[in-house]
């Protein structure tokens, strides 16, 4: 096996990545006889045998299991539509939105109203157009107060870090509650606007940077200003 990238360096479609069956092609990446080739421009990721390339740009493409921040768009006698950054809305339904019994005639606005933010997660993805959500499951549900900002989709894993590290670190700095959709949409709440500001502006800083080395040192050096 030969690697000819090393870890986060940028590469673009149809540079030669690795020779040999020993690596194995991931996302963003295919083989071509022994060789493993990029299909988009991305950061490179080796994890194992794995060789994926992290797109640096585009748009976010829901994925089963996906954590989601998105608003309620539309609220009908079945359940409720929601905007999660794709071309299509969610659809919620009312068993999958609660564990508590909800007559057929309620008035559905009491548990999820039209422009309540909610933090979701994806059960079934078929096709483009159909997207089923959950709010049933820890820390899924209405989102009050905070701010929400939004950040390029393939950045969500710089900004959550390696096992929750980097997310960890700016929790612990700024003291405000952050919840980080597969989305690019980041729910802030902090004791103080000051607070929020500052994880704002940490996180904005990871997603103009994730490409570049140190990061989690220069994120830290931040903070402690």
């Amino acid at each position: 096996m030969e690697i000819l990238v090393k870890e986060k360096d940028i590469v673009v479609p149809g540079e030669l990545l690795a020779r040999g069956m020993e690596s194995l092609p991931g996302f963003g990446t295919y083989r071509e006889g022994d060789n493993i080739i990029a299909k988009q421009v991305g950061l490179l990721s080796l994890s194992g045998r794995i060789i994926r390339v992290i797109p640096l740009s585009g748009r976010y493409v829901p994925k089963k299991e996906d954590l989601i921040i998105g608003k309620v768009v539309d609220v009908s006698f079945s359940g409720w539509r929601v905007d999660i950054g794709w071309a299509f809305e969610a659809g919620l339904n009312m068993k999958d939105a609660t564990s508590e019994f909800i007559e057929k005639k309620a008035d559905l606005t009491q548990y999820y109203d039209f422009g309540d933010i909610i933090s979701a997660q994806i059960t079934h993805v078929a096709g483009s157009k159909i997207i089923d959500l959950t709010t049933k499951g820890p820390g899924l549900r209405k989102l009050k107060g905070g701010r929400i900002i939004e950040i390029t989709s393939s950045k969500v894993p710089r900004v959550i870090g390696k096992q929750g590290s980097m997310i960890t670190l700016i929790k612990e700095k700024t003291e405000c509650k952050i919840i980080v959709g597969q989305n690019g949409r980041v729910w802030i709440s902090g004791p103080t606007p000051e607070k929020e500001i500052l994880a704002v502006d940490v996180i904005n800083k990871i997603e103009h940077e994730a490409h570049l080395d140190g990061l989690t040192d220069r994120i830290k050096e931040y903070l402690e200003k």
